[in-house]
């Protein structure tokens, strides 16, 4: 079996409150370590915002998923751009980045060579119940596919209609 085959497509739940998601990413890690880093290539499939690279330096991420390639329509109840309030908790460049994810637990990321490859590995701890998980399972998932295709030089997926069906999987998937 390959890695690539070994890589489950969805996140996973492996405690109450923790979702893990794994990718294999094309190029080197320092290109990977840049898309998280840098707030205009991170805008590009998740959110700006400008990053000091120290533990405890407050940052803010500023989501405008309209504004990525081939967003699609916004559903409702969600608002053209939100912000949220974080601080990096641990940095160790290029293979792991922590953040508070505002009143939403904390994310962490993780990069390793993986042949040709990057692994990346997303945790998100803390997440505060059923409902949350969904939305934020759903959003990572949808987000990372974006951070792949950009990589790869590629063109995503509509993100909204992906973000969309993703919620309704994982909904099923994640246990009530």
């Amino acid at each position: 079996m390959t890695q690539t085959a070994a890589i489950a497509t969805y996140g996973e739940v492996i405690e109450p409150d923790v979702l893990r998601i794994k990718r294999l990413l094309p190029g080197s890690i320092e290109r990977v370590w840049a898309y998280l880093t840098e707030s205009d290539l991170r805008r590009q499939w998740l959110a700006s915002g400008t990053m000091n690279m120290q533990v405890g330096a407050p940052f803010e991420l500023v989501w405008r998923n309209d504004e990525l390639e081939n967003a699609g329509q916004r559903p409702e109840g969600f608002d053209a751009e939100h912000r949220l309030q974080s601080e990096i908790t641990e940095v160790d460049p290029p293979h792991r980045l922590s953040y508070t994810f505002g009143n939403a637990g904390e994310v962490t990321f993780e990069l390793e060579r993986a042949g040709d490859e990057v692994l990346l590995t997303l945790t998100h701890r803390r997440l505060p119940g059923r409902e949350m998980m969904t939305k934020v399972a759903a959003g990572w998932h949808a987000h990372l596919d974006v951070l792949e295709a950009k990589i790869a030089g590629q063109s995503p997926k509509a993100f909204w209609a992906n973000w969309a069906s993703l919620k309704s999987d994982y909904e099923q998937r994640i246990p009530a």
